[in-house]
């Protein structure tokens, strides 16, 4: 058991249980899944770009991620039905709490003029989506071995019934959200 996971059953699911006031431990948000997704446009005049984004995803994830194709052609972007644009990797349970182990201790604060995440970017649903413009953050990517500085969405996907509680939830996850100041 990854050292986040134990901390969500030991400390996080109790302060949540009694902060959101429910009895039952089920209902309490819990994180579902995480989707690490990296576009590259640029594929499709060089196939060794997408070879050493897939390498750097691998790294970064733990896993093997998936290859996103074009579903229709686009003439202006010189986009042909079934080329390959893009990675993509779903994360659950052991691999998905070492990942955010990494990404909120390891990563985030690597972040070159980091001010704190947005507190608007939760979709409604309580699920977070944020983006990193580079992934050399990551302590797994050597540096001298990239070749472009590529961009990364992550989305978080939790099962909480709305965007306060999510926010509660991530925050216990100690996610550095921007506080909210007026006047701003």
């Amino acid at each position: 058991m990854s050292r986040l996971q134990q901390q969500y059953k030991q400390e996080i699911l109790p302060a949540l249980q009694k902060e959101l006031g429910e009895k039952n431990p089920m209902a309490i948000p819990k994180i579902e899944k995480v989707v690490i997704n990296m576009g590259l446009g640029s594929a499709l005049g060089d196939k060794k770009v997408l070879q050493n984004a897939l390498e750097e995803m691998s790294l970064i994830a733990g896993q093997k991620p998936m290859t996103c194709m074009a579903r229709k052609s686009v003439a202006s972007f010189k986009l042909r039905e079934g080329n390959a644009i893009g990675c993509k990797v779903t994360l659950r349970k052991e691999k998905m709490y070492e990942f955010l182990d990494r990404l909120v201790n390891i990563a985030i604060p690597r972040i070159r003029d980091f001010r704190g995440l947005n507190a608007k970017s939760f979709d409604g649903r309580g699920n977070y989506n944020m983006g990193l413009t580079e992934q050399i953050v990551f302590p797994e990517i050597d540096f001298e071995k990239v070749t472009k500085v590529r961009g990364m969405d992550i989305a978080i996907t939790t099962n909480a019934k709305n965007n306060e509680d999510a926010m509660k939830l991530l925050a216990m996850f100690n996610f550095p959200f921007k506080s909210e100041q007026k006047g701003q």
